[in-house]
């Protein structure tokens, strides 16, 4: 009997709330598999009024009895998945058991030294937003073909033959270049070595280990990481991640089929945020701004940074729907929106005062995009408590039937608070 495959992603810049997605379904997911992105992705789990960020770990890891991956696509920083294990175990919270492809590749100490240099060398005018966690360099390396993969961790001597033949390249870069102290052989090598160490029970083929489960019946479940729109191909470049953030980087990070996938899902929120630099139409730097900031309490889970708010784009959606291919949508923190006596939608964009419903393909575009805004009736009632989707205020329905009309696929789940316990599954 062949299994299921649901692939999860972020429908714009990131931060939507996947996590929570994720952990509503886990009860009945078997594998949880993280196929692309590092340790720069923050995904935040509430059970029982206690918060858990899960920086490179599955968000499925509270669930007992289950297999988390790492998949092939995500580079694995050694120190920040044993610091997150450590930390879950010291909670006896370590409750899934974990598995990392063999093929996955390592941020090294070099690769965060050159973020940081290369995302200060560029210039205020230039910065991306990276978050300085050597995710860039370390795909870089990987395309480069100059990586360190998780398997050359395993064997002494081949690690030392990588370091070798790359750190010297990398020295003269630091040093020529950004002005940089040169890292010594063993500062690199010795601290590899103990990652080997220490990760090999965990390192395995995963793609023969996801693809026999599936053979096998299992429910799997890709999860992606950042959104939609920080995509490296597909996305607001170059203010974009270095990875395939779309539901296509969840066969390529993992090394399972198209042709087993059962559905794919858009995490949404109620407004529109973003993290970094780059072109965002509705953003409010007003008052409402201020308001979904500290309703929502949009700051970053691993930069700490302040996110920047607007209302819902539904060009962006709209388009991030289509690119996917999904069928179902998840609406979460409609909860936030409480108490404002008006919610406005971004329907078109005015450029060069013509209006285009169409997303842009080029951020310098986008740059130049005007939002049209259509405005709806808000509700002042709290809806952190309703559990049907008929107990919330007439308004908020209306608005999520706006959405599931305009965006072209029903929202199947609606997150009313941070808890596990406030989600409204509409069938999902």
């Amino acid at each position: 009997m062949k299994g299921k495959v649901d692939v999860l992603v972020g429908a714009l810049w990131g931060d939507e709330g996947k996590g929570k997605v994720v952990d509503t379904m886990g009860a009945d997911v078997d594998i949880f598999v993280r196929y692309q992105g590092g340790a720069n992705a923050g995904h935040t789990v509430t059970v029982d009024g206690q918060k858990i960020v899960f920086n490179l770990l599955p968000s499925g890891m509270l669930y007992p009895g289950k297999l988390c991956v790492l998949g092939n696509g995500v580079v694995v920083d050694p120190e920040e998945f044993l610091k997150e294990v450590d930390e879950l175990h010291r909670m006896r919270m370590d409750r899934a058991r974990l598995a990392i492809s063999s093929n996955a590749h390592v941020v090294m100490p070099y690769h965060k030294i050159l973020d940081c240099a290369q995302e200060a060398f560029r210039g205020k005018g230039g910065m991306i937003g990276t978050t300085g966690r050597g995710i860039g360099p370390c795909y870089a390396d990987k395309c480069a073909r100059s990586g360190v993969r998780m398997e050359d961790l395993l064997d002494e001597v081949r690690l030392r033959d990588a370091v070798s033949a790359v750190l010297e390249e990398k020295n003269l870069v630091l040093t020529k270049l950004y002005g940089k102290n040169p890292l010594p052989f063993d500062e690199v090598y010795e601290p590899a070595r103990d990652w080997g160490k220490a990760l090999a029970p965990y390192v395995e083929d995963t793609v023969a280990l996801l693809n026999d489960s599936f053979e096998k019946g299992k429910y799997i479940l890709l999860e992606g990481a950042q959104g939609t729109l920080m995509d490296v191909d597909h996305g607001t470049y170059p203010y974009v991640t270095s990875s395939s953030t779309v539901m296509g980087g969840g066969f390529t990070g993992t090394g399972m089929s198209p042709a087993c996938v059962d559905r794919v899902i858009a995490v949404t929120k109620g407004y529109t945020t973003r993290s970094s630099w780059g072109p965002m139409p509705t953003e409010e730097k007003g008052e409402v701004g201020e308001y979904l900031r500290d309703k929502g309490a949009e700051f970053g889970n691993v930069t700490g940074r302040p996110r920047r708010c607007g209302w819902l784009d539904i060009v962006a959606l709209r388009y991030s729907m289509r690119l996917n291919g999904c069928s179902a949508a998840a609406l979460m923190k409609l909860n936030v929106l409480s108490g404002m006596d008006e919610i406005k939608v971004c329907v078109a964009y005015d450029l060069d005062g013509v209006r285009t419903e169409r997303f842009p393909g080029s951020a310098h575009i986008l740059a130049k995009c005007r939002p049209i805004f259509e405005s709806l009736r808000g509700w002042d009632e709290d809806i952190s408590n309703c559990d049907t989707f008929e107990s919330l205020p007439a308004e908020a329905q209306n608005y999520v039937n706006y959405i599931e009309d305009h965006a072209g696929a029903p929202v199947k789940l609606i997150g009313v608070g941070p808890d596990r316990n406030q989600t409204i599954n509409r069938g999902l």
